[in-house]
């Protein structure tokens, strides 16, 4: 926590979702959406194009459990245009493309879509997981992916995460 910048949150002049290149092919026929329902999903079943044909998926963000993979959305823990305004809009498409499909950093997670909606692109300060029992988790999860990718954080952000945190 203490080694993340904080800076005002920048602009989101230019961002467009089309600048963060998502869902690449990551092995075979399966790209990273269906590689991430496989992972956090349970018995999960895929189809020839590795489209996922049954399983069941239980939602940390809500606890709502899906049979349907499209009842699920794979959530960026930090938004594409969030990681924008915080500094990926000096990165490369290849840089973006990278944070976009990161399966190593834990930013991408099989959450129920309706919920993943909700959150849009707010930051810690703004909106928290419906489960609190999760805070912690997703304070971590938060600040891990905004270290790694020297990602800078507003001061209601930090202020936020240190609240979480502090309580864990």
């Amino acid at each position: 926590m203490g080694e993340l910048t904080v800076r005002a949150e920048g602009s989101s002049d230019g961002y467009s979702r089309d600048k963060f290149p998502h869902w690449s092919t990551q092995s075979g026929a399966c790209n990273t959406r269906e590689v991430v329902l496989k992972r956090d999903g349970t018995n999960v079943q895929q189809d020839a194009s590795c489209a996922a044909v049954s399983g069941t998926w239980k939602s940390p963000y809500d606890g709502g459990t899906w049979t349907a993979a499209s009842d699920v959305d794979i959530d960026h823990v930090v938004a594409l245009s969030e990681a924008w305004r915080s500094g990926a809009s000096g990165w490369t498409t290849a840089q973006r493309q990278g944070f976009a499909n990161d399966l190593a950093q834990p930013q991408l997670i099989a959450v129920t879509d309706n919920v993943n909606q909700a959150k849009g692109d707010q930051d810690p300060a703004e909106w928290m997981p419906p489960t609190a029992s999760y805070h912690c988790f997703y304070a971590r999860m938060w600040v891990d992916v905004k270290h790694h990718y020297k990602l800078t954080v507003d001061s209601a952000e930090k202020s936020a995460l240190t609240s979480v945190l502090s309580g864990c």
